[in-house]
């Protein structure tokens, strides 16, 4: 069930740009016999469009049926009264998987009820595929859009801070990390501190109260130290190990993969402000897709760019992509979700790929309300209620705007600018560039 969730998250990832790439290759070849299967299986299916109705089916059944499915056979134990085993452990599953079922049925009903959605009555009650299914998946996709407005800017920010740390000097660093380890070090083989632990009575018996401390006091003293002592431990390791990579990748490979990621977020940046100046000005139709009955690939191109354009396009999606799955298991709450190689249990490779198949599910919606594509959202994808409010799209836009140009804004320090310059001067006579700095130790 898991690798099934994610074969279907990782296909909801992919959804645009296999579209957008299917959109340029028959613009290229429309007359190629061996790739009109592209608009026939991806778009003219039945029910029409073919794939994209098919991630978002798969989508509903993961997250609804599946991934709770799995988490709840793995807490059950069996039902009271039976005998343990596989059989008892599946009626307990069922059973609870019922209650739930029902109990998110009739909330799902309320809430539609409350907020007029469809004309809600009795009739909509029952109407389980046109409804509530995409009422409830509506609700969700809203959620997945609303975690990735939190997480995209976070994660901007978390690759800009790492990528900072190594493309800064680490020598200067490294020095002051041995000296502080050094000391830290002393303080631990200090004999006074071991006599006061282990032979409390001369401590007392000579008046100095163990400086004011009792035995358990000194203990989490020592205890905080060696904490501390392995932070550093490992932090000396980090610059140690930077310090041997080879020239080429300290003086160019990390400056040429920041000013990447700069490139990426600021050109990210632009459009989602050119799509909100769209919007206001009345020239960007809202992202909710009108439902045609015909819909090809292969007339026109989705960039004024072309092929170049489109490419980027793709790009920045999977960029955006990455952003937000660094930026939510950087959260402090979701951190401790992060799956650790040998320690992760089934429960948290459950929760993960719940998160990823929630994140992937929504990135088409994110894409196409921040205006990174112009390819509309097809199938039930296009169908969802909410991409119809102006305000709610006008504001994410905002927010999204603000968050991202207040992360470029925080983490690209004066002093990561002045070593990424400084950096990419070192290797200028030979890039045949203007040297502005002597070669880096």
């Amino acid at each position: 069930m898991c690798c099934f969730s994610l074969a279907v998250s990782l296909g909801a990832a992919l959804l645009l740009p296999v579209s957008i790439i299917s959109n340029e290759v028959l613009l290229l070849y429309p007359s190629s016999f061996y790739i009109q299967w592209l608009n026939s299986s991806l778009i003219h299916g039945k029910p029409p469009p073919w794939l994209w109705n098919e991630i978002f089916l798969l989508s509903n059944v993961s997250i609804f049926l599946l991934l709770p499915f799995a988490y709840l056979f793995t807490e059950s134990e069996g039902l009271p009264g039976s005998r343990k085993g596989l059989i008892s452990r599946l009626y307990e599953t069922f059973l609870v998987f019922t209650l739930v079922a029902a109990l998110l049925f009739g909330m799902t009903f309320l809430l539609s009820a409350i907020l007029d959605y469809g004309q809600a009555s009795i009739h909509s009650l029952f109407a389980l595929w046109s409804g509530y299914l995409p009422f409830l998946y509506s609700c969700l996709s809203c959620f997945g859009v609303m975690l990735l407005l939190i997480c995209t800017p976070v994660g901007f920010a978390r690759l800009f801070t790492v990528l900072g740390e190594l493309v800064i000097k680490p020598k200067e660093e490294y020095q002051c990390t041995l000296m502080e380890e050094e000391t830290l070090r002393r303080k631990l083989r200090l004999p006074s501190h071991d006599h006061e632990i282990h032979d409390p009575v001369a401590r007392y018996s000579n008046g100095t109260n163990g400086r004011g401390m009792s035995p358990q006091q000194r203990l989490a003293q020592l205890e905080k130290t060696r904490r501390e002592l392995g932070a550093l431990v490992y932090f000396a390791l980090t610059a140690a190990l930077q310090q041997l990579a080879s020239p080429w990748r300290r003086n160019l490979g990390y400056p040429v993969v920041m000013l990447l990621l700069l490139s990426l977020t600021v050109i990210s940046l632009l459009m989602v402000v050119h799509n909100t100046l769209q919007l206001l000005i009345g020239i960007r139709a809202l992202p909710v897709t009108p439902q045609v009955q015909q819909f090809s690939l292969g007339i026109s191109s989705l960039s004024a760019l072309g092929v170049v354009g489109s490419s980027l396009e793709i790009v920045l999606i999977l960029y955006l992509w990455l952003a937000s799955v660094v930026g939510f298991f950087s959260l402090p709450v979701f951190c401790r979700l992060r799956p650790k190689p040998s320690s992760a249990t089934l429960t948290q490779i459950i929760g993960n790929c719940a998160v990823l198949l929630v994140l992937s599910s929504a990135l088409p919606v994110l894409a196409r309300t921040l205006g990174i594509t112009n390819f509309d959202l097809l199938g039930d994808f296009g169908r969802i209620e909410w991409l119809a409010s102006f305000p709610l799209v006008l504001t994410y836009n905002l927010v999204f705007a603000g968050a991202a140009a207040t992360s470029l804004v925080t983490k690209v320090t004066a002093a990561v600018r002045r070593e990424l310059l400084g950096r990419l001067a070192t290797w200028g006579p030979l890039l045949g560039l203007s040297s502005g700095r002597s070669k880096d130790d």
